[in-house]
């Protein structure tokens, strides 16, 4: 059983916040391993299983990214794992530069900008993705989502880098 369908939601890119917090909360509830304590081995060992299969399937549908890739993944679309060497030149120039611009900042505003910038391309990125999945384009789906992943990773970076500079002032 997919995430959506664990879930009660539809296969869907854009999915209403409050409605999978209901669905999950709903599910949570009837598999929490509390209500268990009392019933057979097998029981108890069922409602672990259900509770934790519901808590990574909230987990990935209710970050943008994560749902993006996952639905990318059910409609078929590889993306190389964490670590692997990406394929795409352009993505790996853009990768490069941005992260030497990172290193090379020594101001907090200088990586806030490099930071806004980031969230402003993964924003846009996003709202892209509806079209690819609409078109059903898979090697355009794989390269965009590649790129949200090194955006996202990015940001990451970039808090660490902000966070490190601010301990450094004080």
């Amino acid at each position: 059983m997919d995430h959506f369908a664990r879930l009660g939601m539809p296969v869907a890119l854009d999915l209403e916040p409050a409605e999978l917090d209901k669905a999950y909360f709903a599910r949570q509830r009837q598999w929490h391993p509390d209500r268990f304590v009392a019933r057979p081995p097998e029981e108890k060992a069922r409602a672990s299983v259900e509770a934790a299969t519901l808590n990574d399937a909230y987990r990935t549908l209710k970050d943008p990214l994560s749902r993006a890739i996952y639905l990318a993944g059910l409609k078929g679309v590889e993306l190389p794992g964490d670590g692997k060497t990406i394929d795409d030149p352009e993505l790996l120039m853009e990768a490069m530069e941005v992260r030497e611009a990172l290193h090379e900042a020594d101001e907090v505003e200088t990586v806030d900008l490099l930071a806004d910038k980031a969230r402003d391309d993964m924003k846009n990125a996003l709202s892209g993705l509806t079209g690819l999945f609409l078109r059903d384009d898979k090697p355009a789906l794989r390269k965009a989502l590649l790129r949200l992943r090194y955006l996202d990773k990015f940001a990451e970076e970039a808090r660490a880098k902000r966070a490190n500079l601010e301990r450094a002032k004080a």
